[in-house]
C-alpha cells in the first residue's frame, strides 16, 4: 500500500510539477466546463467571439498599413455586415428556392432509381434477385418517409424558433463590433482574474494562435473558392440546382476525407436524372473530378502546408470525437482543437527531476 501511495504521489508530482501546471490545468477544466454546461446558453457569445477572432486579422492588417484602429474596426465591421446582408438577402432565398424545387423532383428521381433497380435482375440475375430488389425498394420508401417526417418536424421547430433566430441575428453582430472595438479592454479584464503563474497558458496560446487562425481563415477561403468555382462550372454546363450543389461541395471540405465522398452522390443523382448516362453526364463528372483534384493537390497544400501537422488517424479521431460532442461546429473546429491538444501536450511543464517521470521509476 505504501508503494502504491508513493507511486501515485510521484505521478501527481510529474503531471503537476509546479504552480504553472496547476494553473494551466485549472484554466483548461474551467474552460471545458463553461463550454459544456453553458454552450447552448452562450452560443451567440461563442459565435461572436469566433467571428471577431477571424475579423481581427483584417483589423491588424489595416493597422499595419498605418490606419487608425478605430477606423480599421469600422471598415472591417461594415465589410462583415455587407457579407451578412448578401448571404441573408441574396444567397439564402436562392438556396431555399432550389431546395424546394429539388424536393418536388425527388419523387420522380426515386421513381427513376426504382425503375433502374427493378431492371437489375434482368441484366444481372446472378448478382441480385427480384426478392432483394423488393427489399431495397421497401427500405428506400421507409427511409424517405422517415426523412419526410423529420423534415416536417424540423420545419415546425424552425417556425417556433423564429424569435430566437431574430434575436441572434441582432445580438451576434453587436457583440462582434464590441469584441473588435474593445478587444484590449476585454482581454485585460480577463487577465485580472487569471490565477498566478499562467505563463504556460500564454505559451500555449501563442503557439496555437497562429495555427488555429491560419487554419480557420484558410478553411473559409477554401470553402469560398470551391463554392464559386463549382457554381460557375455547373452553371456553364447547365446543371440543375448548381448553387445548391456548389454550397454542399464547398461545405464538404469541413469534413476531411469523408465530405468529398458523401457530396459526390447528390451530384451524380442530379446529373443522371437530368441527362442520363450520356456525354453531358461524363463531361460533368470529368469537370467535377478535376475540381476535386485541384482542391486536394493545389489548394489544400497552398493554404494548409504549414498549419496542419497531424497524422491522418489523429484527424479522423478528432472529427469523430469533437463531432459527437459539438455537432456541426465540433466537426468544423475538430482540427484546430486537435492542434490545441497537441500544443498542450507539447508545452506541458516537465518536472525538473527526470527520474520521477521516467517509466522505470
Amino acid at each position: 500500500m505504501k508503494v502504491i501511495i508513493e507511486w501515485l504521489s510521484n505521478w501527481v508530482r510529474c503531471i503537476f510539477p509546479n504552480v504553472q501546471a496547476v494553473s494551466f490545468a485549472t484554466l483548461l477544466v474551467v474552460g471545458v466546463l463553461c463550454v459544456v454546461t453553458l454552450g447552448n446558453l452562450l452560443m451567440p457569445v461563442f459565435a461572436a467571439a469566433v467571428i471577431a477572432y477571424l475579423l481581427d486579422s483584417l483589423v491588424r492588417l489595416a493597422v499595419r498599413e498605418r490606419i487608425p484602429r478605430t477606423l480599421a474596426v469600422v471598415m472591417v465591421y461594415l465589410f462583415f455586415l455587407a457579407l451578412v446582408f448578401f448571404v441573408l438577402i441574396g444567397l439564402l432565398p436562392l438556396l431555399y428556392q432550389q431546395v424546394g424545387e429539388l424536393i418536388k423532383q425527388l419523387p420522380a428521381m426515386m421513381s427513376q432509381v426504382q425503375l433502374f433497380v427493378m431492371q437489375l435482375p434482368q441484366h444481372h440475375p446472378s448478382l441480385i434477385t427480384a426478392k432483394q430488389v423488393d427489399e431495397i425498394i421497401a427500405t428506400l420508401r421507409s427511409e424517405l418517409l422517415s426523412y419526410g417526417q423529420s423534415l416536417l418536424t424540423y420545419s415546425w421547430a424552425s417556425l417556433l424558433s423564429v424569435i430566437t433566430l431574430t434575436v441572434y441575428t441582432i445580438l451576434v453582430p453587436l457583440l462582434v463590433f464590441f469584441f473588435l472595438k474593445d478587444k484590449q479592454e476585454i482581454l485585460a479584464w480577463f487577465a485580472r482574474y487569471l490565477p498566478k503563474g499562467h505563463d504556460v497558458s500564454l505559451q500555449v496560446w501563442h503557439e496555437v494562435d497562429t495555427q488555429i487562425g491560419n487554419y480557420v481563415r484558410g478553411k473559409f477561403l477554401e470553402i469560398a473558392i470551391l463554392l464559386v468555382v463549382t457554381y460557375v462550372t455547373f452553371s456553364l454546363m447547365g446543371l440543375n440546382y448548381a448553387l445548391l450543389l456548389a454550397v454542399l461541395i464547398g461545405l464538404s471540405v469541413i469534413i476531411p476525407y469523408i465530405g468529398a465522398t458523401l457530396v459526390t452522390f447528390p451530384v451524380i443523382l442530379v446529373a443522371l436524372f437530368q441527362w442520363g448516362a450520356g456525354d453531358e453526364f461524363f463531361y460533368l463528372m470529368l469537370a467535377y473530378t478535376i475540381i476535386q483534384g485541384l482542391d486536394g493537390v493545389v489548394l489544400v497544400p497552398l493554404l494548409f502546408s504549414e498549419v496542419v501537422n497531424l497524422h491522418p488517424a489523429a484527424i479522423m479521431l478528432a472529427i469523430l470525437f469533437f463531432g459527437g460532442v459539438g455537432g456541426f461546429w465540433g466537426v468544423f473546429f475538430a482540427i484546430p482543437l486537435a492542434t490545441l491538444v497537441q500544443a498542450v501536450l507539447t508545452a506541458w511543464p516537465k518536472f525538473s527531476n527526470k527520474n520521477v517521470c521516467s517509466p522505470d521509476y
